[in-house]
């Protein structure tokens, strides 16, 4: 159940205090009842609203894709960074959608890449669900090079998974079989579209491709690290089978469908 004023004010017919004056002036009904009262009490799954004539069809869920770029807060505040809350169009940003839309995982500060948005809490949970081992795919610069002859080693001790050290707070952890590649040029340039390192800054022995299960806290850094290398760029392509689109630029957002996370 939501207010009549707020859900009116997300489907675009201004403030609050002009959806006051609009109720006075326009006939708004709900179920066929006028109502004058904006803090009236609406259920949009199952109630009709009306506005003049016209049958207003309130969104029932959103989800929006983002191609988050570094230095920028996987959160709705912050005191000291710009947050990707902070980089949605103002239609995102209404009161309605204020307490309704979330971040489904998050993302470091310094990474970059696909970031999900949505209001559809059932969805969120089972997506997180540690049950759901949902795979997210990484594109990384490494400061140490990797050699030829290391890199099948590498492979196989990802696979398996190993000890990783505790961090701060964080308690040390065995980490779950995950898929680790040595991508191509192609599959470098398409990691790099609109991102913040241009392929001659990431020379081809430094460039790796992750897949992994789980995400815990800085864990494919953290995974880099108990190998004896460190990540300098980290970008996230996909999670499941949803690609990040190479054509959203750093910041941007586009509406997807539930069919198209589901996936």
């Amino acid at each position: 159940m939501d207010r009549l004023d707020k859900i009116l004010a997300h489907e675009g017919f201004g403030s609050r205090k002009d959806i006051k004056k609009m109720m006075r002036a326009c006939e708004v009904l709900v179920n066929g009842k006028r109502i004058l009262d904006p803090g009236f009490q609406v259920d949009t799954e199952k109630d009709e609203i009306m506005v003049d004539d016209e049958v207003i069809s309130c969104q029932k869920q959103l989800y929006l894709m983002m191609n988050k770029p570094k230095n920028t807060v996987s959160a709705s505040k912050d005191g000291e960074h710009t947050t990707v809350f902070d980089l949605l169009d103002a239609k995102y940003r209404t009161d309605y959608l204020q307490d309704k839309l979330h971040l489904i995982g998050r993302l470091d500060l310094d990474t970059e890449g696909l970031l999900l948005f949505t209001t559809d809490g059932e969805l969120t949970h089972r997506m997180i669900s540690p049950k759901s081992q949902i795979p997210k795919t990484y594109f990384m610069v490494l400061k140490e090079p990797v050699s030829l002859e290391q890199r099948q080693s590498l492979i196989e001790v990802f696979a398996k998974g190993f000890e990783i050290p505790p961090e701060g707070h964080e308690l040390g952890f065995v980490s779950k079989p995950a898929i680790l590649k040595f991508p191509d040029d192609e599959e470098t340039a398409l990691a790099l579209t609109n991102s913040a390192v241009s392929i001659s800054e990431a020379p081809s022995n430094q460039r790796a491709v992750l897949s992994i299960t789980e995400g815990k806290f800085h864990q494919v850094k953290r995974m880099w690290a108990a190998q004896g290398n460190e990540v300098i760029y980290l970008k996230r392509l996909a999670e499941g089978k949803l690609h990040l689109d190479e054509n959203l630029e750093p910041g941007k957002t586009k509406e997807i469908t539930r069919t198209e996370i589901e996936e």
